[in-house]
């Protein structure tokens, strides 16, 4: 039987398989997160005609003769290019812009994905489209430790942040030097339970000391009075005054030893807890008054209202109180070869012996991309390839039919021989 009949058969059957996998790249084209594939063809064995001779007198040397008996199927290859990137809307849509892979747990098997279409089911887990649990590291108290195990990311709904008792406040700006009249501000702080009470300042200004020489320069003083809930604070006055150098406009008391020196005011409070009061921003040029209350550091109870995810992963739960908190972040996995990773169906993949085991890092780190949200990878087909692919397939499995005839008609002029 003729070599070529088989060679043409072995043909059939690889070209045959490239349309399968052009075929399943096209329809996957709008997969998200989809990586295409493509065939790598190398020849088989060649059965040896007439073996190399080597140079001997005076007679050249001879090269092999070999006839090949086809083609086989080298190897499949993944491209794992970024694919292009599609707005979805979805804060729970993710999308990796860089290298690395959604750490997925499915049952008792750890899988990983590019696809990051995510939602969250009853219990508050983040979770693939099929159930895969979304693997990261969950937060305590606003704290995330990257260094433990992961394990299932987990929003916490109905979770209440804890009311913080307010221990600093500050204020910034102008106080005219040649006010006249009480400069007033408001402001709001928290008790340790969380309950809100309404303060209210008034700065004026009082006599100037001093001589004007450089050991005793002029200083303007001020009184500042604090109402709590209409209250007036029950601290000394001397732990209420300001001092400005009147030269220079600047602040130098209180002051209180250090390096630099803490300028604050020591606020008194109905619940016991003493508050800091920054007045180190505060100066005193002619001109207009832009005296502000800043910011205190106090707040109420909170229930969780909503979330957002940031490039490098952090879940980070918005509250009813205005706070924002970390609750969790999302891992993403990397691998030595990526190429060597398995589809496993559902646009997933499974670490074999020659990816490499998975590094697990925050996203936007060591390699890894970062996260973009509402947003979804798409596949990286290239239709425009694909369809080449399918003539040059179509064209391939068209020629080796060709040797297969040919080499029947050989056999049949052959068996004719014979009438």
């Amino acid at each position: 039987m003729l070599r070529s009949l088989f060679t043409g058969i072995s043909g059939l059957k690889q070209h045959q398989t490239m349309m399968d996998v052009t075929a399943n790249n096209i329809a996957n084209v709008n997969s998200a997160g989809f990586k295409s594939s493509s065939t790598v063809f190398e020849d088989t064995l060649s059965q040896m005609m007439r073996s190399a001779g080597a140079p001997q007198d005076g007679i050249g040397g001879t090269n092999p003769s070999q006839v090949g008996l086809g083609v086989r199927l080298g190897g499949i290859s993944t491209n794992f290019n970024q694919g292009s990137t599609q707005s979805t809307g979805r804060s729970t849509d993710l999308m990796i812009q860089g290298d690395g892979f959604f750490a997925i747990k499915q049952g008792s098997e750890n899988m990983y994905t590019r696809n990051g279409s995510f939602s969250f089911d009853q219990d508050g887990r983040l979770v693939t489209s099929s159930g895969g649990l979304v693997q990261g590291w969950s937060g305590v108290n606003g704290a995330i430790d990257k260094n433990g195990a992961v394990g299932d990311i987990q929003l916490p709904t109905g979770s209440l942040l804890a009311p913080s008792a307010t221990a600093n406040a500050s204020w910034k700006g102008n106080l005219p030097a040649d006010s006249t009249d009480p400069i007033n501000g408001k402001d709001t702080y928290y008790d340790p339970q969380g309950n809100s009470h309404e303060i209210v300042y008034s700065l004026t200004k009082g006599a100037t000391t001093g001589t004007g020489t450089a050991a005793d320069p002029y200083i303007d003083n001020w009184s500042v009075s604090v109402k709590i809930d209409g209250t007036d604070t029950t601290t000394p006055a001397a732990n209420l005054a300001l001092k400005f150098d009147k030269a220079t406009g600047t602040l130098v008391g209180p002051a209180a030893a250090g390096t630099p020196p803490t300028q604050a005011l020591t606020i008194a409070t109905p619940w016991g807890k003493d508050v800091a009061l920054n007045v180190g921003k505060l100066k005193e040029y002619g001109g207009d008054k832009t005296f502000q209350v800043e910011a205190q550091d106090g707040s109420a109870m909170g229930s969780l209202q909503s979330f957002t995810i940031s490039p490098d992963g952090t879940l980070i739960g918005v509250f009813t109180n205005g706070l924002k908190q970390p609750l969790a972040q999302i891992a993403t996995a990397n691998f030595n070869n990526p190429s060597g990773l398995e589809k496993v169906g559902g646009t997933m993949f499974r670490d074999t012996v020659n990816s490499g085991t998975p590094e697990l890092g925050a996203p936007g780190g060591s390699g890894r991309g970062a996260l973009v949200s509402n947003s979804l990878e798409m596949s990286n087909v290239d239709l425009a390839a694909e369809f080449t692919n399918l003539i040059v397939a179509q064209r391939g499995f068209q020629a080796n039919s060709k040797v297969i005839t040919s080499s029947d008609e050989i056999l049949n002029d052959l068996v004719n021989l014979k009438r």
